[in-house]
């Protein structure tokens, strides 16, 4: 039947008879084909030239753009024994309200009037600060008593001195007039005695003499036991002065002493009163610290602690809290070759798990069921898996993301780059190279990502 063997049929068989064999024949299937393969060759050609954008794959998953606004979960700072629960799972939550209440499972605060006898002590230590700053004050009036004592004590001594000193210049003026008393005294007992060996004087003259010369030198020697002793009394007030002075001396630095030691005293008074001060202030806290209150408003979404009695350690997680108010973003994860391609306000086009969507990559915007998002920011450190976070914020001037979504939820994001020709395109995947390096223009950029106010 298919005349490829050397035996052939046709002279036993009629193909007049046969109308579907001639059918058959008498089609032009040749040319058919090759036009559709000239149409389908030029489709393919204008093809090549339409524009392909190209873009990088990545998968994260929804979460908040602020962190006050993430899931937290709320800590026990203390450790107690859980009493009771003032909340369930699924339960709305003010700031502020009640989670549940501790009691206290340490020997050192087991006392119920714990703060009452430290605030004692705290008053105790008070009244012997009061009293060192008595003393201190008390050392200081004596210290100024000595010394207008010791300073009218040495003015006194120092006059003294004076006088003295005035009147051992005042004996040495006697002696030196004595003293020329006493020579011409000598003189004249000379010149009589010459004069008594002439016959010109008597005896009772030459006697007379004598004894004004004897009396003079008996004159001499008073002045000089007089000065000697005005000397010894000059060096007497010297050694009184420097007596009084060294007394005073002495008696300050007893008295600086006792004050310095009063200070320190003082100085410990004061730590102790600071000490027990933080002691209460901790007791004080520690007792607030029992009530485990919400530190903003959510929804309880997992206790992680169970009933009554439960020991809990301090620090350790109790419930979570997701917040009511969020603004939704998504945490994508790139590869490390794929981090230069990206900046703050590239747009992304996003595909939410379990939202119907038919997306072609290089052709955004005939994508169905896609979200637009705007990369806010880009770590600059690498991740434990050995990836890059980015983190993307909704765009404002498209379609809003759905309500429906939660933190968590699973993501797929397409960052947009270039626009390139098909051909162009595959020709790159062919050889391998990277997207081409993209920058938004001012004109081609999107919308500015959204600002975070930051609190001073």
């Amino acid at each position: 039947m298919l005349n490829i063997s050397l035996n052939s049929v046709n002279r036993h068989v009629d193909r007049k008879d046969l109308d579907s064999l001639q059918r058959v024949e008498a089609r032009h299937t040749g040319s058919v084909l090759l036009q559709l393969l000239i149409i389908f060759s030029l489709l393919f050609l204008v093809c090549l030239f339409l524009p392909w954008t190209q873009h990088i794959r990545a998968t994260g998953r929804v979460t908040a753009l602020q962190p006050n606004q993430r899931p937290q979960m709320v800590q026990s700072i203390i450790g107690g024994q859980i009493t009771e629960w003032y909340v369930r799972e699924g339960d709305f939550v003010e700031a502020g309200d009640t989670i549940l209440r501790l009691t206290e499972t340490k020997d050192q605060y087991f006392d119920t009037s714990l703060l009452d006898r430290t605030r004692s002590q705290v008053m105790a230590k008070e009244m012997s600060l009061q009293s060192y700053n008595s003393k201190i004050d008390a050392l200081a009036d004596q210290m100024e008593a000595l010394r207008e004592s010791g300073r009218l004590r040495t003015e006194q001594a120092r006059n003294k001195l004076r006088q003295a000193r005035l009147t051992v210049a005042s004996d040495s003026m006697d002696l030196e007039a004595t003293r020329l008393n006493t020579i011409v005294a000598r003189e004249q007992y000379e010149r009589m005695e010459e004069l008594y060996a002439q016959g010109l004087k008597s005896l009772t003259d030459l006697e007379n003499r004598r004894v004004t010369y004897q009396q003079a030198q008996a004159k001499l020697l008073s002045a000089e036991n007089k000065l000697l002793a005005s000397r010894n009394e000059v060096i007497n007030a010297q050694v009184e002065l420097n007596a009084i002075q060294a007394k005073l001396r002495d008696d300050l630095a007893k008295t600086s002493s006792d004050r310095f030691t009063a200070l320190s005293g003082r100085f410990e008074a004061e730590a102790g009163v600071a000490k027990l001060e933080n002691e209460y202030s901790n007791y004080e806290r520690r007792t607030d610290l029992y009530i485990l209150r919400a530190p903003q408003s959510g929804y309880i979404t997992e206790i992680l602690a169970a009933g009554i009695g439960e020991t809990l350690s301090a620090g350790e997680q109790v419930v979570t809290i997701v917040p009511d108010q969020y603004q939704l973003a998504v945490e994508i994860f790139v590869r490390p070759i794929d981090l230069p391609l990206l900046n703050q306000g590239q747009q992304v086009n996003i595909q939410f798990d379990g939202w119907p969507s038919i997306v072609f990559s290089g052709w955004p915007n005939t994508s169905y069921g896609t979200y637009s998002g705007t990369v806010v920011a880009i770590d600059r450190t690498i991740s434990a898996g050995g990836e890059y976070r980015v983190m993307v914020a909704p765009d404002t001037s498209d379609e809003a993301w759905p309500e429906a979504l939660r933190v968590g939820s699973g993501a797929t994001a397409l960052v947009l780059l270039k626009d390139v020709p098909i051909w162009y395109e595959l020709w790159r995947k062919i050889n391998g190279f990277p997207p081409d390096l993209y920058a938004p223009t001012a004109s081609t950029a999107p919308a500015a990502p959204p600002k975070i106010k930051v609190p001073k």
